[in-house]
């Protein structure tokens, strides 16, 4: 086993487990932490909606890893010598190897981002009055597949939506109800079955090689297309190797090829696999391949670039190999954990166990005294942004929608995701989150509920605003200088 695929203990000599970073920071950026007084000015200027705070007026961004990865000095130094061709590019072949090696993928279409590839793949397989069975959505997905004619059908296990389990992979699909989900609408019309690794809207939770292993037997049984968003592979990858019987001492190439074998397609998002913008479809499948080839450049660009700067596929084929480097996808879960565990060792509401991409606060207990119709995860993020400064995302049923009737259809939990962009934070800083966090639920009584002031129709959590039930942001306020002074 090669040094880079070995599992890292490093005990302190107090006994404290602390996550140890296996890199040095070489370029730096300046953050900005404003007076509480400014934070609650620019959370209402951004109608109490993350998404349109301005960068500026941020200290700790954690709305997100899409995009926000720290890239390697390799990943730089690869952007340098990139091949401007439109077509033909040699930047684009060194791609095209990286897929075929990291992925044992032999066809792959580049497209601009994660969500261009569910648009081309909902327009190429999803026919009005079909279902996709999932083992939970995500919300360009489901929107891409509705605009398409089809139904989403969520088949998650019943440990998935416990806030507080030692469960390891939460994310698996409950195979008897997609044995139902079949029967119930017959194989004809299921457009595909979809797994996501690291379901982003249930705290990061992976599956197990066993649970994919299950699935894709039915669907081969049945003659049905399984497709993996591989979008956060890394952490799924990790999972396994970490949690799953017979994995730890397997080479990371060899279970994520595995993984990718019981699959038919895949697609991710550049922006989270790889620390670069852009993303991609894969399959060894000619005839997908060419079911999907044709749409790529009437929506996103030629065949060799797909929406992307050569720039970026650059060092998007750097970071694909960094896939397999463990110190490279160890680094966000064993943050993540470290948070997660303090602040539950506090009676804290957080989702365990610690999976990838963040770290989820459960909104709903956190505020139990809001209903979910004033939307306590959105009111946790406005919050957090006014004691600390700290952007959070709203996973809650500001990133629901409406019914028929033009009714809030409440998510299945209201969380607070905390994302960790890979080697971004110190641990100083997340030692900040945890204390900011920790008065913020002292004094969670003073935070009320939101509603809404200009609601879209698609995808409303981006670009929607809300305001304040009530004074409760100024209560906010005077109660953090009551107790913290002149400190920011």
């Amino acid at each position: 086993m090669s040094n880079v695929e070995q599992l890292k203990t490093v005990k302190f000599y107090s006994g404290e487990e602390t996550p140890l970073e296996m890199h040095k920071v070489r370029v730096v950026q300046k953050l900005n932490l404003l007076p509480v007084e400014e934070r609650k000015k620019a959370i209402f200027e951004a109608g109490f909606n993350t998404f349109l705070l301005q960068n500026q007026d941020v200290f700790l961004d954690m709305l997100t890893d899409s995009g926000t990865n720290a890239m390697s000095d390799n990943q730089i130094a690869a952007m340098s010598v990139a091949d401007d061709s439109y077509a033909g590019s040699a930047s684009y072949t060194k791609l095209e190897k990286a897929v075929s090696e990291v992925f044992n993928q032999k066809y792959f279409l580049p497209v601009h981002q994660g969500r261009a590839a569910e648009h081309i793949i909902s327009q190429v397989f999803v026919k009005k009055g079909m279902v996709v069975p999932m083992n939970y959505h995500f919300t360009t997905t489901m929107a891409h597949i509705q605009l398409a004619g089809g139904t989403v059908a969520e088949i998650f296990t019943d440990e998935a939506l416990k806030i507080k389990s030692d469960f390891p992979f939460k994310g698996n699909m409950d195979i008897d109800k997609l044995n139902n989900i079949i029967d119930e609408w017959g194989a004809d019309k299921v457009a595909y079955i979809r797994l996501e690794a690291g379901t982003n809207l249930i705290g990061g939770q992976p599956f197990s090689m066993q649970n994919l292993r299950e699935v894709s037997a039915i669907a081969k049984k049945h003659g049905i297309k399984l497709l993996m968003d591989t979008s956060l592979i890394n952490e799924n990858l990790y999972f396994i190797k970490t949690r799953e019987e017979g994995y730890k001492d397997k080479p990371l190439k060899e279970i994520l090829h595995e993984m990718l074998s019981y699959t038919d397609f895949s697609y991710f998002s550049g922006r989270k696999v790889s620390c670069t913008r852009g993303g991609g479809i894969c399959t060894n499948i000619h005839e997908i391949y060419m079911q999907m080839r044709d749409l790529v450049p009437l929506f996103e660009g030629f065949l060799t670039y797909g929406g992307m700067s050569v720039r970026e596929i650059e060092a998007m084929a750097v970071g694909l190999y960094e896939t397999l480097d463990f110190n490279v996808i160890s680094h966000s879960p064993s943050f993540i954990k470290y948070l997660v565990e303090a602040l539950d060792k506090k009676g804290i509401p957080v989702i365990t166990p610690a999976g990838g991409l963040g770290c989820h606060l459960d909104a709903g207990q956190f505020l139990s005294h809001l209903p979910q119709e004033q939307y306590p995860a959105g009111a946790l993020a406005g919050a957090l942004f006014i004691a600390s400064g700290i952007r959070g995302m709203e996973r809650g049923t500001i990133s629901s929608i409406r019914d028929e009737n033009g009714k809030d259809i409440p998510a299945d939990v209201e969380l607070l995701r905390l994302a960790f962009p890979r080697r971004v934070f110190t641990l100083s800083q997340i030692k900040y989150v945890e204390d900011r966090v920790q008065w913020l639920y002292d004094n969670r009584h003073l935070v009320g509920g939101l509603e809404w002031v200009e609601e879209p129709p698609v995808l409303r959590f981006f670009v929607g605003k809300l305001r304040p039930i009530g004074d409760w942001a100024e209560k906010l306020q005077a109660k953090f200088r009551e107790d913290f002074g002149d400190s920011l």
